[in-house]
This record gives C-alpha cells, sequence and structure tokens, in this order.
C-alpha cells in the first residue's frame, strides 16, 4: 500500500499544520463517540507539535491520550517518555484530558507487562490517530531491529496490547504496544524531520526484509492509513 509523503518547509509549519489536523480529528470523535483516544510517541520531533496540541481549544475533558512506547524508567526521570508528555503536551487546554501511561510499578518491563495490558484496556480504541516517529535504524516505537522479542511484538494474532522490549544497542528496557494494537487506529501519522531521517526513509520504502526496519510493518500494511509528514 502506498502512503503518502507530505513536505513541509520547515519543522514548525509541519507542527502547526500537524496539531491542526489532530485537533479536527480528535474534535470530530468527540462530537460522533463522545471520546477520543490519541496515542504519541517520544523523543525530541514531537515537542513543538505537543506544545501547538496543547493550546487548541478542543473537548480534551473527553480525550485520553496514552503512549506508543516507554522506556522503563519512573515517570520522573527525563529519559521517560511520560516526564515529555507531561511536560509539553498534558498543559493548558490539554491539562483536562485523561492520560494512562505505560510504565508501572514492576521492577522489570517484562513484570510489567499484565499490569500494561490492564491499563491499556481502559483507552478507548481503535485510536482516533496514533503518532509514530522513527529512528536512524529504521526502528519505530521500541519494535528494534534485533531484539528479541520482535516477532512476538509483531505478530498479529497475539491477541496482546503491549511487550516488554530489551534493545541490542538503545538504552533501557522498553515496553511497547504490539503492532496489531498499533494498527488499531483510525489515522496514523508518521512525523520526521531532517535529511538523515528522509535518507532512512527512502530506505525503508525500498525492497529489504521488514525484521530489519521495522517501520517497514507500518509502511507496508494496508489496514490502517499512514500519513507521513516530513520537514528539512
Amino acid at each position: 500500500m502506498q502512503h503518502p509523503v507530505e513536505k513541509f518547509p520547515d519543522s514548525a509549519t509541519l507542527a502547526a499544520e500537524l496539531a491542526s489536523r489532530i485537533g479536527h480529528l480528535l474534535a470530530d470523535a468527540t462530537t460522533v463517540r463522545g471520546r477520543a483516544s490519541l496515542a504519541v510517541s517520544g523523543g525530541s520531533t514531537p515537542i513543538p507539535l505537543f506544545e501547538r496540541l496543547a493550546h487548541l481549544d478542543i473537548p480534551w475533558e473527553q480525550v485520553v491520550i496514552t503512549l506508543v512506547d516507554e522506556r522503563w524508567v519512573e515517570p520522573t526521570s527525563t529519559d521517560s517518555n511520560e516526564h515529555l508528555v507531561r511536560t509539553h503536551l498534558l498543559r493548558d487546554r490539554a491539562a483536562r484530558a485523561t492520560f494512562i501511561g505505560l510504565k508501572n510499578q514492576s521492577l522489570r518491563a517484562r513484570d510489567g507487562e499484565t499490569g500494561c495490558e490492564e491499563h491499556q484496556n481502559l483507552v478507548p480504541r481503535p485510536f482516533d490517530v496514533l503518532v509514530l516517529g522513527m529512528g536512524s535504524d529504521g526502528h519505530t516505537a521500541s519494535l528494534f531491529p534485533g531484539a528479541d522479542t520482535l516477532a512476538a511484538a509483531t505478530d498479529m494474532l497475539s491477541g496482546r496490547h503491549c511487550i516488554a522490549v530489551t534493545p541490542v544497542a538503545a538504552a533501557h528496557e522498553r515496553m511497547t504496544l504490539t503492532l496489531p494494537t498499533i494498527l488499531d487506529s483510525h489515522q496514523i501519522f508518521l512525523h520526521i524531520t531532517g535529511q538523515e531521517k528522509y535518507r532512512v526513509l527512502e530506505k525503508a520504502l525500498a525492497e529489504g526484509p521488514a525484521g530489519e526496519m521495522p517501520i517497514r510493518y507500518i509502511l507496508r500494511q494496508n489496514l490502517t492509513p499512514v500519513t507521513i509528514c516530513w520537514a528539512p
């Protein structure tokens, strides 16, 4: 399935346009169903997007926000995606949203899988909007090439919402939404910036095993619409 690649002149323009689209999708969902859900990724790229979303005048009290993945660190840690979201998104008007994270009190990520499943059952699905990033190795969420649980995390018949991952090269144990849960969305946006990421995207769109660049699991499916948003 071919997914559109939309190019923006700069990252600020991209963030403004993407925030507007996400806001409309969430507002429409609250009108139609009385609630909406948004799943977001971490990293530095989405910070301008989060800050624009936080100001939008939509019924945030009817929106549930969750994470696509999380490092297994305390939410007070600057390495935590929950910390990032609480700092940049759950503020201003968006402070009225409900947040359901992935990190729980278990010491190891694999011991936290059951609790994570229980919490994810509280998030309305399909997600109305899910925002992904992409690493220079072609990973997305915490679907890392070479990870020991990558096959389980991308099993479309597993029935699982989240699974623990220990990346080969990245720091910290992780918890990630599984591929079937990621794809249980009305709309996915892949949000990337910079020339290096564009080169990675071009490679991901070419031939090769999906496991070598797990973003290919998203790009090669036809269940869920994906819009790729890129700026230099």
